[in-house]
């Protein structure tokens, strides 16, 4: 049995009139683990998403989910998979309970078998189980598109931009959600996000995909440790004329008084900054340094790419 969760193999997809939306993207994601999906608008992530999902049909290449591979055994594959999208695709006339039970049905779940109760008491909507969808807010429709994705107990859950949008209770209830079922049930998630804080925070891996290729994926840790380029901030004793100008170091003032000094740490060595801040006469207070995030490598990769 593979150790990995998804493998894609030379995934392409060309749209009719010519488009390539795929190029020959390999990837896999490790089972039990949180795997950030990162692009700009146009990158591929919703076609890679979709064709995960079976709802489009990919030009060439492999895809196999929990060990299943998707052309010898669909069915088994589509079943290891669950999708909460990011569009509030809902009958408005089915009730919370009625929606779960219908999609616990089309999956083949046995009624014995079904947790609609326990899955909108997870998700928050015990209170509304009767209502009609079409009453329910967009917060509480996103609550019950999580539900949708989980009643056929799948191996891997893919949220696409789950928390667009939505308020900072609803958010904190998603996520909170994501890290029971990853922690107590060792379901891999797969995520796709605007926020790149929230993949920063919840992420193990992750992989930036651009112009429908794939230009990084490592681990978040290391895709933070990729950028060389440093930051510094000064508060100096007195206020600084002149800012110092020094090939390869930039020297600039913040609103605070405090200057921001950008280096690289393969170039340029810590010490020789606070040696040049010196000997251009700037007197040294306090210092601390600022890390580059998740936004930093994000443009710095899709910007190269």
């Amino acid at each position: 049995m593979t150790q990995d969760a998804i493998q894609i193999e030379g995934l392409r997809k060309v749209y009719t009139g010519g488009k390539e939306a795929l190029k020959d993207i390999d990837l896999t994601v490790p089972r039990g683990s949180v795997f950030g999906l990162l692009g700009p608008n146009g990158a591929g992530k919703s076609t890679l998403i979709n064709i995960l999902a079976g709802l489009v049909t990919k030009s060439a290449g492999r895809v196999t989910i929990w060990g299943w591979d998707q052309d010898v055994n669909p069915r088994q594959s589509r079943a290891s998979i669950g999708v909460m999208p990011q569009e509030l695709n809902l009958d408005p006339f089915f009730t919370p309970r009625s929606a779960l039970e219908v999609q616990a049905g089309l999956y083949g779940v046995p009624k014995s078998e079904r947790r609609s109760d326990e899955i909108l008491e997870m998700v928050g909507l015990s209170d509304k189980a009767e209502a009609y969808a079409r009453t329910l807010s967009g917060g509480m429709r996103r609550r019950l598109l999580l539900g949708k994705a989980l009643v056929h107990r799948p191996h891997v859950l893919v949220l696409d931009e789950p928390t667009a949008g939505v308020d900072i209770e609803l958010r904190q209830m998603l996520w909170n959600n994501v890290r029971k079922l990853n922690r107590e049930n060792g379901m891999t998630i797969i995520l796709t996000t605007h926020y790149l804080e929230e993949a920063e925070e919840m992420c193990d891996e992750i992989a930036i995909i651009n112009h429908g290729a794939v230009v990084a994926r490592d681990s978040t840790r290391n895709l933070l440790g990729a950028l060389d380029a440093k930051t510094m901030v000064i508060q100096p004793d007195a206020e600084v004329g002149t800012l110092p100008e020094v090939a390869g170091i930039g020297v600039a003032t913040r609103d605070d008084g405090t200057l921001a000094v950008t280096y690289r740490a393969r170039q340029t060595s810590a010490e020789d900054v606070l040696s040049m801040l010196r000997d251009n006469g700037v007197r040294i207070r306090d210092v601390r340094t600022e890390q580059a995030d998740l936004e930093d490598v994000f443009l710095s990769l899709t910007r190269s790419a």
